[in-house]
């Protein structure tokens, strides 16, 4: 079963955090024949903690007065978010249970792990205060990118700038979707040698105009990849982004007019590629072979970087 958080602070009227974790395990195993366990606690990370010592079926309640006694003779990896690669440098250092990582000077878990070293230290010693969001609570959209791997080699950069522009399409949709506009772009590229680049830059103005995204995605590639090996892979990604009703400075020097007409426009081509579908209408450069796959895989999230 999928895990979920509760906070029960003030609620008296249902009873004890206990008593309302017991009513839950009790009303799940007899209403649906599913067992569950639960941690009770008064931050999120010894909660999940909780429910993990005891399985299947049962109640760990770890308070601030005991989680010393409870939580510390842990092993390091049975904190959330140490993975097994944190927990490896961790034991590299002869730090190896909880409570060893408690007692560790945080600005060294910092020149260690970065910010993360010193949530670490603060999630081992219970200091946790992060709340736990409303259920409908939607995390913001922070970026908004799409990405490919290719069916064979991008030899050169006119093909690069075609898939470019037909992922920076699906990008533009989705600013619209959720109402915003992208002020900066970010490129991401990996040759045929399985080695990966990433470059980004801010843009004059804000857009959710796919050709807008692409020729500033282009334009950043050709200033900074090197073509020593061809391409096989690409990424294009709106970052930094803003409502779109966002005022902005305008410039005399840019044809306010035209980028105007030019939304006006994509709003038409939305609403033809909703009706008809998204190759209703394309630009005339894409008509060519892109070396994209047709069977669905782009819609999958490429991994790490991307």
């Amino acid at each position: 079963m999928d895990e979920c958080f509760l906070d029960v602070t003030g609620s008296g009227i249902f009873g004890t955090g206990m008593e309302i974790a017991e009513q839950i395990r009790a009303a799940t195993k007899n209403e649906l024949g599913l067992t569950v366990s639960v941690g009770v606690s008064y931050n999120k990370i010894f909660a999940k903690l909780g429910s993990d010592m005891k399985k299947p079926d049962a109640i760990t309640q770890i308070t601030e007065d005991n989680y010393r006694e409870k939580v510390w003779p842990l092993p390091a990896s049975d904190l959330l978010y140490v993975g097994r690669a944190t927990d490896t440098k961790l034991a590299k250092y002869g730090i190896h249970t909880i409570g060893q990582l408690a007692a560790t000077d945080p600005e060294l878990l910092r020149s260690w792990f970065g910010v993360n070293g010193l949530k670490l230290w603060q999630y081992a010693n219970g200091a946790d205060t992060s709340p736990v969001m409303h259920k409908d609570f939607v995390s913001p959209v922070k970026s908004i990118g799409h990405g490919i791997t290719c069916t064979a080699d991008l030899e050169n950069e006119v093909e690069v700038q075609k898939v470019m522009l037909e992922l920076a399409q699906d990008v533009g949709h989705r600013l619209r979707v959720h109402g915003l506009a992208a002020t900066g772009v970010q490129v991401y590229v990996r040759g045929n040698d399985l080695f990966g680049l990433q470059f980004q830059d801010k843009l004059q103005f804000k857009t959710q105009l796919p050709n807008e995204i692409a020729g500033a995605g282009f334009a950043l590639f050709r200033k900074r990849y090197h073509w020593n090996t061809n391409v096989r892979a690409v990424c294009i990604r709106a970052i930094n982004l803003v409502p779109q009703n966002d005022v902005e400075q305008l410039s005399i020097f840019v044809d306010t007019a035209k980028r105007d007409r030019r939304a006006r426009l994509e709003d038409t081509v939305e609403s033809l590629r909703g009706r008809f579908g998204k190759h209703a209408i394309t630009y005339a450069l894409l008509l060519d072979d892109l070396k994209m796959p047709g069977d669905g895989r782009e819609l999958v999230r490429m991994p790490g970087q991307m």
